[in-house]
């Protein structure tokens, strides 16, 4: 018997199609199983696809379940945006004025302004300071010396990132990645770009466990903005490009709020469909 289910696919972070993070989304899921959705995920070889379920909780408007190709992750920035962005087009209602979305990290408040979504950063689950020897092994893995790399934390809200503050745009851009160096490790760079007319503030460039770069990553900035943000690096609301090196226009805008800081961007529509199993 053959099952069909709503199917999009969507651009996350990107104000043009096709320039930001694709994430596929599967609606209706609760007749998928987790082995059925992890060989969906691995199917569609996306750095991300979500499943759309009925939530448990009751603050909650829905619940997504998030996959990579390799693992099931608690939270995910661009699926988080991307998932909101296809529930509200398929008519969701939420309870309030924000969009409350269940996933493994628990609840996440997502937010609409001026035609982009942004979702409340999660609490990090490890912060502070990389240890000295695995900043200088992790910098070594980059292609860096130690004299390129300012700082170094833990910004870890779920995927396990870490992440280096570089001393410029260039160093940045020059970075080159030895994935087995990093050995499984997920890390981010920043830098800030300065005042040369480029439109956005900080370059960041992310370097997953599975081997490649991924183009624009909502919780690795989520992770960043907490860092940035709370030790006086960034003093304000700020913009972020992504992708750059890869042929992408990610844009990650960055919030504060009462306390809270806010990641969002816009969400394009590329495919929308029927998924057969």
């Amino acid at each position: 018997m053959t099952n069909v289910f709503p199917f999009a696919q969507v651009d996350v972070f990107s104000e043009q199609a096709s320039y930001g993070n694709p994430l596929a989304v599967v609606a209706d899921a609760e007749r998928l199983n987790q082995t059925q959705m992890a060989q969906l995920s691995h199917w569609t070889n996306l750095s991300e696809t979500c499943f759309l379920l009925h939530p448990t909780e009751e603050q909650a408007d829905y619940r997504v379940r998030i996959f990579t190709p390799l693992q099931e992750l608690p939270f995910a920035g661009h699926p988080t945006l991307g998932a909101c962005h296809v529930w509200l087009a398929q008519g969701g209602q939420p309870q309030g004025d924000d969009v409350m979305q269940q996933c493994g990290a628990g609840l996440i408040h997502i937010r609409r302004d001026k035609g982009r979504l942004f979702f409340c950063a999660p609490p990090l689950r490890r912060s502070g300071p990389l240890e000295n020897d695995l900043s200088e092994r992790v910098a070594a893995a980059l292609d860096l010396s130690p004299s390129d790399v300012e700082a170094a934390a833990w910004v870890d809200n779920g995927p396990g990132w870490a992440a280096l503050l570089l001393k410029d745009r260039q160093t940045l851009l020059q970075a080159k990645p030895d994935y087995v160096a990093l050995k499984g490790m997920r890390v981010g760079l920043v830098a800030p770009v300065g005042e040369d007319g480029h439109g956005f503030d900080f370059e960041v460039r992310a370097f997953s466990a599975g081997g490649f770069e991924d183009p624009v990553t909502g919780s690795l900035n989520a992770g960043i903005a907490q860092w940035l943000l709370g030790d006086g690096i960034a003093t304000g609301d700020y913009i972020t490009a992504q992708g750059t090196l890869l042929g992408r226009k990610g844009r990650v805008h960055v919030q504060q709020d009462s306390g809270e800081i806010w990641v969002g961007g816009a969400v394009q529509d590329g495919i929308t469909g029927a998924l057969k199993l």
